[in-house]
């Protein structure tokens, strides 16, 4: 279990979080599809290192997308849109290391709605209640305007920016201390 990415101490999986107009929840076979163009796609890709091919990512995941604690499968009316997750830092990034990292992808035909705000906000209020006064920090490109907007939405706060990956790098918390919505 050591190469498994958890979000150590919150407990999982929580019962399904319904939103107004989503539902948040563990991966299943129905969402192999979607999970598979969200990888392969170049707008989803952009900033994240570009799009891998459909045919390999297929051979890669033969099966249902891995079920994992902080994974939420984001699902609008029966259907995935898009995933967040909520897990303890390994080192990818090194100022991160350690703390609980919020990363999210939408499909682009689900961009512009609202809908990753909506599940981001559920899923960060889920996990302060979880495990309360546990920070969460966020690492995007400042060239992600969308993700950006996003962070300054959800309420992180920059902490620096760095490069890393031939790009600069936002990193910013979010406290979940009292106050916190």
């Amino acid at each position: 279990m050591s190469d498994e990415i958890t979000v150590h101490p919150a407990p999982w999986p929580p019962a399904p979080i319904r939103t107004e107009r989503l539902v948040l929840r563990e991966p299943e076979v129905r969402d192999r599809a979607a999970f598979i163009e969200l990888l392969a796609s170049p707008a989803v890709n952009t900033y994240l290192g570009g799009p891998r091919p459909q045919d390999e990512i297929e051979r890669a995941i033969p099966g249902p997308p891995r079920r994992r604690p902080g994974l939420f499968t984001v699902d609008l009316d029966g259907a995935m849109i898009g995933q967040i997750m909520l897990y303890k830092e390994t080192g990818h990034v090194r100022r991160a290391a350690g703390s609980v990292e919020l990363g999210y992808l939408f499909l682009p035909e689900a961009w512009g709605r609202g809908y990753a705000a909506e599940a981001c906000g559920a899923a960060l209020e889920w996990f302060a209640g979880a495990v309360p006064g546990e920070p969460v920090v966020l690492v995007t490109q400042t060239a992600n305007v969308r993700s950006m907007r996003l962070a300054a939405k959800l309420g992180f706060i920059e902490v620096e920016r760095f490069e890393a990956y031939g790009a600069e790098q936002w990193f910013g918390a979010r406290s979940a201390g009292p106050g916190r919505d």
